[in-house]
């Protein structure tokens, strides 16, 4: 998830609101350590998974787009909800690659003040909807006061036939 603080994890549904995307990986019970990669070069984030314990990285996610402030801090957690086992995060290594820019990246990338995805909509930051034509609105009134008036009609024929019924009392 790429955040600026104002979103918030949902652990009822794992972040699924709020994901770029994401792989399973079942790492209960191994006899080896995993590993985890995240690279993030050039406005490319890719995630490489090591479960087996072959050294040999498969690919998880790869989100073009990404667009990463300068000075932000990568987050972690071991967080399991109710189960009842451990997940810990023994160690964590962060380096710095050096990649070739042209001065044009080098300028678009010192502009980015807000964590944002390309072409990603996050929720709370949907566009404001459109008002309805003049010809909807009359329409929707319209079928509205038609409705209403049929309703009204089928309550008095089968108020009459009731009232009819209950007058027809042989003794």
């Amino acid at each position: 998830m790429v955040n600026n603080g104002s979103l918030t994890y949902d652990h009822d549904r794992d972040g699924r609101p709020t994901e770029l995307g994401g792989c399973t990986a079942m790492v209960r019970n191994l006899n080896h350590d995993t590993f985890l990669v995240i690279r993030y070069v050039k406005r490319r984030l890719t995630v490489m998974i090591d479960i087996d314990g072959k050294h040999e990285w498969r690919d998880c996610i790869d989100v073009p787009g990404v667009r990463l402030p300068r000075g932000y801090y990568f987050g972690t957690s071991s967080v399991t909800g109710d189960l009842s086992d451990n997940h810990d995060i023994i160690s964590l290594k962060l380096y710095q690659l050096t990649v070739e820019r042209t001065p044009e990246e080098e300028k678009r990338d010192r502009e980015v003040y807000l964590p944002v995805v390309d072409n990603l909509k996050l929720p709370g930051m949907e566009a404001p909807l459109e008002p309805m034509s003049g010809l909807a609105l009359f329409l929707i009134v319209f079928f509205s006061l038609v409705a209403i008036v049929f309703a009204i009609v089928i309550g008095v024929i089968v108020y009459n036939k009731w009232q009819e019924q209950s007058r027809k009392h042989f003794y």
